[in-house]
């Protein structure tokens, strides 16, 4: 069984390979939650990416979306799921479904967060969603959302009275 360090670094090195930083998903945790907390900065939201990334849960679904993308992209999947990944099929939710398990870490907020960001696209899951040159990122953009969804959501316990929920309430 491999170390949780050695899953980290494998899961950190993968999203960094696919293009992804950590700035890029503390971004998406601004975006989530500076309606609510008003001096919200990117320093503040980066340490909720970082924990959150900690978990192990996290980890094993980022090594595990990617992959799937990857061989998407290589051909190495059998008919008809190859093509579904390729096109990201809006009727295919399996992505959706592993999300979820990121989101579930810290709660409902995160459900919430998490079908919002996935609805709107903002940021690098526009980027991920808008296919170029083969390149297929049907999981990874739900884990991107996942995972600042998640992070949002740590953010906004760490402070109830700056939750997005309390404050809609």
């Amino acid at each position: 069984m491999k170390s949780t360090e050695e899953l980290k670094n494998r899961a950190l090195a993968l999203l960094e390979e696919r293009g992804i930083c950590l700035n890029d998903l503390a971004e998406l945790v601004l975006y989530l939650q500076n309606k609510y907390i008003p001096d919200l900065k990117i320093e503040d939201c980066l340490p909720h990416v970082k924990a959150v990334l900690e978990k192990r849960e996290v980890q094993n679904t980022i090594i595990t979306g990617i992959e799937i993308d990857k061989l998407a992209e290589a051909g190495k999947l059998s008919q008809p799921l190859n093509d579904i990944l390729m096109s990201d099929e809006g009727l295919y939710g399996i992505d959706e479904i592993m999300a979820l398990s990121i989101v579930n870490v810290y709660g409902s907020i995160g459900f919430t967060n998490y079908g919002y960001i996935d609805k709107v696209k903002p940021g690098i899951i526009k980027q991920l969603d808008t296919k170029k040159d083969g390149q297929c990122h049907t999981f990874l953009d739900d884990i991107a959302g996942a995972i600042a969804a998640a992070a949002a959501s740590r953010l906004a316990h760490s402070d109830p009275s700056k939750s997005a929920i309390t404050n809609r309430l």
